[in-house]
């Protein structure tokens, strides 16, 4: 299979682990775009917008998703906010397959609960942070996708299994109609 597949989706939805399984599966690379950030940076995505902003952090994103959208045979988990630019969502919709990871809020809620390393979500109410954030990201993400998957109460394996069928079967499709 050639092409890249990129992972959309909110914090706490799977992108991460599901990636590293779904590139295993593809035997394809796997890169997340928080930590390719992290390494260049040397700083955590926390830190980053502790000093910068949110503003920072999005023109750091927009210059690696760009960079790393560009490599061959990748699997890249986004962060959940890099569809916000238009720039990101042009660089994904025109350099690979686009899987939105989708879960409910409460599942969200649950996952991230305990995670002190996600800014957005530093406030009295993660919860009705999450609400907030996917209210205004849901519809771009269900927009930008090629190919919608839900990961609630499931195992990152057979989530990522689930793709790559589907990725498997579209590619048949494809040859088939060629």
């Amino acid at each position: 299979m050639t092409g890249n597949i990129f992972l959309i989706g909110p914090m706490g939805v799977g992108k991460s682990t599901i990636g590293r399984h779904l590139a295993e599966l593809l035997n394809m690379d796997f890169l997340d775009s928080d930590h390719e950030i992290e390494k260049l940076t040397g700083a955590s995505v926390a830190l980053i917008f502790e000093i910068e902003g949110e503003a920072g952090f999005r023109k750091r994103e927009a210059a690696a998703i760009d960079e790393l959208t560009r490599k061959e045979n990748l699997v890249l988990a986004t962060g959940g906010g890099a569809i916000l630019l238009e720039a990101n969502r042009q660089a994904l919709r025109s350099r690979g397959f686009i899987v939105y990871l989708h879960a409910d809020i409460g599942t969200l809620a649950e996952r991230t609960r305990r995670d002190r390393h996600r800014p957005l979500l530093q406030t009295d109410n993660p919860r009705k942070r999450l609400e907030e954030l996917m209210k205004m990201r849901e519809p771009v993400y269900r927009k930008e996708a090629d190919l919608i998957i839900n990961t609630d109460h499931r195992a990152p394996a057979s989530v990522a299994r689930e793709i790559a069928a589907k990725l498997r079967a579209k590619k048949f499709n494809e040859n088939a109609s060629s």
